[in-house]
């Protein structure tokens, strides 16, 4: 793993202690590595899923006649949340600049959005900008969060990935038209078939412990987006805001804010480059040689982490195998002389 906090190269000496034994074939070794898949992705997440319970809590143990109104609650609890983030070393100063980017462009289409009518939230509370409570903003940064931490929990390669300065032009396009649409026709199907023509050809390699998945980079975008939707839901349903549809009764959020969540991927995807720039697979050896000089720095000594084999850690992948020591030529009389 590479860009791993001190507190992630901590964990990542215990998995390699605590998976040193096992299987390296068969059904075993295939739960192993979607056991840590998992985790790898609960980790990753681990800011948005702390915001979502706060929320539901909220919901389902909040006083309504407390002092703190509800909403100030939330975002008292959210600042919380990213001061433990940093205080516990599971993010990077390098990563937050990129948290606070999303929480800035996220506050900012929220004033608009709720000025519009596209959503609401409840009218209480002092820590507000507007008709927006400011623990809004820190839903945005859950995802600025994920993004950064799965990238180098999973040392993303990527190949045939598409110039740096399309996707940002893209990008800002997209993040244009979440405003303009109001009062201008919507180009979201245009922008739509802009992405899957610049990251069509694009191939994610993620390392998960042994095994390195390669997938399609529009469907990890997909799937991506799907989550934050069903996340989307529990929020509404917890009361945190609400669409025009649920304000007399909750429902499911309409399948179509799945394409707004998908094109609002592509504008978090594009800033977290400019941290994080995409880079291509690395070769199997290289690969092996940095994650393990990482393994090996966390561990109390070198032996605790080395692991026989090819095998990866659980946050990333094992030192190399030394190299076998090279057999010693006794020098024969005129050997390398013209007979």
């Amino acid at each position: 793993m590479q860009r791993a906090t001190p507190l992630e190269r901590r964990i990542d000496a215990i998995a390699h202690r605590v998976l040193r034994g096992a299987p390296a074939g068969g059904l075993r070794a295939g739960l192993v590595e979607f056991a840590v898949f998992v985790l790898k992705q609960a980790w990753a997440c681990v800011f948005g899923a702390a915001l979502l319970l706060a929320i539901v809590a909220a919901r389902l143990w909040y006083p309504d006649d407390a002092a703190l109104a509800r909403n100030d609650a939330l975002t008292i609890t959210a600042v919380l949340i990213q001061v433990a983030m940093l205080v516990f070393r599971l993010e990077s100063g390098r990563e937050l600049w990129v948290i606070v980017l999303f929480h800035l462009t996220g506050t900012a289409m929220e004033l608009f959005k709720t000025d519009v009518g596209s959503w609401a939230y409840a009218a209480d509370g002092i820590l507000r900008i507007g008709g927006v409570p400011l623990f809004s903003g820190f839903m945005y940064a859950a995802v600025g969060s994920y993004m950064v931490r799965v990238h180098r929990l999973f040392d993303l390669g990527f190949t045939r990935y598409p110039w740096r300065w399309a996707t940002t032009v893209l990008a800002a396009a997209i993040y244009v038209n979440f405003f303009t649409h109001h009062w201008w026709w919507d180009a979201r199907w245009v922008l739509l078939a802009a992405v899957v023509l610049l990251w069509a050809p694009t191939i994610m390699h993620a390392r998960v412990w042994r095994r390195t998945i390669r997938l399609p980079l529009l469907a990890v975008f997909a799937g991506v987006a799907v989550f934050i939707y069903l996340a989307e839901n529990i929020g509404t349903w917890a009361g945190a805001w609400a669409y025009p549809d649920q304000v007399i009764a909750w429902q499911p959020v309409s399948l179509s804010k799945l394409s707004s969540w998908f094109l609002l991927m592509i504008i978090s995807v594009v800033m977290v480059t400019w941290v994080y720039p995409p880079r291509p697979p690395l070769p199997r050896r290289a690969a092996e040689t940095t994650e393990g000089a990482d393994a090996a720095a966390a561990a109390s000594a070198p032996s605790d982490v080395q692991v026989p084999g090819d095998q990866a850690p659980a946050t990333g992948v094992v030192p190399a195998a030394p190299e076998p020591p090279r057999r010693r030529r006794r020098r024969r009389a005129g050997a390398g002389l013209p007979s």
